[in-house]
């Protein structure tokens, strides 16, 4: 088992002298201290390894991940490197190991972290060395590590607000995201000037706020998650609301939307009409601050959870349009409903396009139990035009799909009140 310990004494001394108010980070520490950290499988296709956390309570954790890239692989060329990606988990997720092999099958060096303070079991492999599956691996088979920091329930989340930060789970779960993104730099089969981020539903969360905080990113891609947590339909409104006076305190210092106007980072959103955690509402009020290129991607009636949420291949086409030059997704500009129900959209596509249709929706009540409607759309000279949009609707999306089968998505339309 190797140790590495860099500049340890620096950044405990830094660590000990920073204010430690909700909603700010040490960015410049965070970015320039690569953590202590030790590797307890050198040899494994998939790595397992421990790195220093935040501090609780004035006292060490640790963080456990895996690590795999095209090295750990076996298949890297001497003398190049590859670009990275850190990879997030959501509530009741954990380091997936499924996930690492899956970027680094695709020639990444990928990184995913537990951020409840656990670890889960050693991934494993049929006899002709590929990976087996471990989805199924129940909550119960995670082991608390001995230096574990928070978990990751609504008390630390949420009910910690007041005081420091050093009990707040949303500061620890940035903080420790971007020691991993600056252990990950460091690694010399890792090109530092070429990494990613994309996290799922409380990961698509984190990913938003470490997105807007660590420009080192040249792309990131959250899925589910954003902000304005806060507002309309949100599950996690009413925990915002019992805070009661820190209410306010919580979405100043937490919430998305108090830090995505900063992200200048190129972003993929990634969603579904129907998503009950992170509402349509919310979503679009959450790309629309983003000061970067943004794509969209919303899928009708998308199932919500950590294999469906990085399934979608446009995650992939995506990080690689922005990392190592590969062909981007269609861009799509802004759409228009006239009154006569026409919906129209111009677009760019170095793939050309095999079809489009409108998705929308007249129903009222809860966004996850309204009835969408789909009618196909024409594709002219750059522009998809699309007829029927009924008077009364009031929600309202169009998708295009590429020869490649990868599907974008305009901004969402609403009717305005």
């Amino acid at each position: 088992m190797k140790l590495f310990y860099p500049l340890i004494g620096i950044a405990l001394l830094l660590t000990s002298c920073e204010k430690s108010t909700p909603g700010t980070w040490p960015i410049k520490r965070l970015q320039s201290e690569v953590p202590e950290y030790r590797i307890e499988s050198e040899s494994a296709p998939i790595q397992s390894l421990i790195y220093s956390g935040e501090p609780v309570d004035g006292k060490p954790t640790e963080v456990f991940a895996f690590y795999a890239s095209p090295k750990t692989l076996g298949t890297l060329e001497e003398g190049t490197k590859v670009p990275g990606i850190v990879l997030i988990h959501g509530g009741g997720g954990t380091a997936f190991s499924d996930w690492v092999w899956l970027w680094a099958k695709r020639g990444y060096a990928a990184i995913a972290m537990d951020l409840s303070g656990r670890r889960p079991p050693a991934p494993s492999y049929n006899e002709e060395g590929d990976k087996i599956s471990d989805m199924a691996h129940p909550r119960g088979s995670r082991i608390r590590l001995e230096k574990g920091g928070l978990d990751h329930t609504g008390l630390e989340k949420f009910e910690s607000i007041g005081g420091d930060r050093s009990d707040d789970w949303p500061y620890h779960a940035v903080a420790n995201v971007m020691k991993a993104h600056t252990l990950l730099r460091s690694l010399p089969e890792v090109d530092p000037d070429k990494t990613a981020v994309t996290g799922i539903s409380w990961g698509g969360y984190t990913t938003s706020l470490v997105a807007s905080l660590d420009n080192r990113f040249k792309a990131a891609v959250p899925v589910y998650g954003c902000g304005f947590l806060h507002e309309g339909e949100s599950v996690q409104k009413p925990s915002i609301e019992a805070l009661g006076d820190l209410r306010d305190d919580w979405i100043a210092a937490y919430d998305p939307s108090s830090h995505l106007g900063k992200c200048t980072v190129p972003t993929l959103w990634v969603n579904g009409t129907h998503d009950k955690h992170y509402v349509l509402d919310s979503y679009a009020k959450s790309y629309e601050l983003v000061q970067a290129p943004r794509t969209i991607r919303i899928e009708p009636r998308m199932r919500h959870g950590h294999s469906p949420g990085w399934a979608p291949k446009e995650i992939g086409i995506f990080v690689d349009s922005q990392l190592i030059d590969g062909t981007p997704l269609p861009e799509v500009g802004e759409m228009k409903a006239n009154d006569a129900g026409v919906v129209t959209v111009p677009y760019k596509s170095e793939i050309p396009l095999k079809s489009a249709e409108l998705h929308y929706t007249s129903g009222e009540g809860l966004r996850t139990e309204r009835e969408w409607k789909t009618v196909p759309a024409l594709i002219k000279d750059g522009e998809v035009i699309a007829e029927g949009l009924p008077e009364n609707a009031n929600t309202w999306i169009i998708t295009l799909t590429d020869e490649r089968d990868a599907m974008v998505s305009s901004e969402v339309g609403f009717l305005s009140e």
